[in-house]
């Protein structure tokens, strides 16, 4: 049985950026062969959705944004004004350099979602995460920065793993969640890299659909709403600044 333990809180921000700095150059094909490809278009469904909730919409925020998939669909929203990609891991953001076109709309840079100082009050009409939320240190002071940043009237919306609905299909979905996935990392960089352990059993300590529902509204976002996706095994929320 596997023993990974996942680290502590304190640990938890530099132990994400340097096994993300790690995987970097693999993570995209992993994403790939872990989802069958479809967490393309559940990213495509996200920054549709996220156009529909915030139609005149003009400044765009992707937090944890990786290697850049979701900055790079916003980039391709030639209503949106100015993008933001933003990554605590720069490695992680070296790959989004590679995959987003040089221009003075978008911008990627090193920052920390639980500390978003550099942006100012009300400023953004959508923020985007897409499987960086259960990454970060403190949850709720996250979701403060996103309330903080929002424009009243702008979306918040959240990509990231679920639990699997209906129960029967649950067995069958951690048995590939917590020993197929992680060999796909494996098969691309080889063993010795905890983040393949640790992206699956992340998910235990994550709330599931219906209490980060309740957290987002904790947090005084309202309309808020979700979308699973394969069952549960990944979900999109949706919420709004009032």
């Amino acid at each position: 049985m596997n023993q990974y333990q996942l680290p502590s809180q304190e640990k938890k921000p530099e132990y994400v950026r340097s096994n993300f700095n790690e995987i970097a150059k693999a993570y995209d094909r992993f994403n790939d062969w872990n989802s069958f490809f479809l967490h393309r278009s559940w990213k495509n469904w996200l920054v549709k959705t996220a156009l529909e909730e915030v139609p005149n919409a003009s400044i765009a925020i992707d937090l944890c944004c990786g290697t850049g998939d979701i900055t790079k669909r916003l980039s391709d929203q030639k209503n949106l004004q100015k993008i933001y990609g933003i990554d605590f891991s720069d490695q992680m953001l070296s790959f989004a350099f590679l995959k987003i076109p040089d221009e003075s709309r978008v911008s990627l840079e090193v920052g920390d979602a639980m500390n978003l100082s550099k942006i100012k009050d009300n400023s953004a009409d959508i923020v985007t995460m897409g499987f960086g939320l259960r990454n970060v240190e403190n949850l709720e002071l996250c979701l403060r920065e996103v309330q903080r940043i929002l424009k009243p009237g702008g979306a918040f919306l959240n990509l990231d793993v679920g639990r699997v609905r209906p129960k029967f299909l649950k067995y069958f979905a951690d048995f590939y969640f917590f020993r197929i996935v992680p060999l796909f990392g494996y098969l691309l960089l080889g063993k010795g890299h905890e983040m393949f352990d640790y992206l699956p059993h992340s998910s235990r300590a994550y709330p599931d659909q219906e209490t980060l529902l309740k957290i987002l509204e904790e947090q005084g976002f309202v309309g808020v709403w979700f979308k699973n996706f394969v069952f549960g095994n990944a979900v999109a929320h949706i919420a709004k600044k009032s």
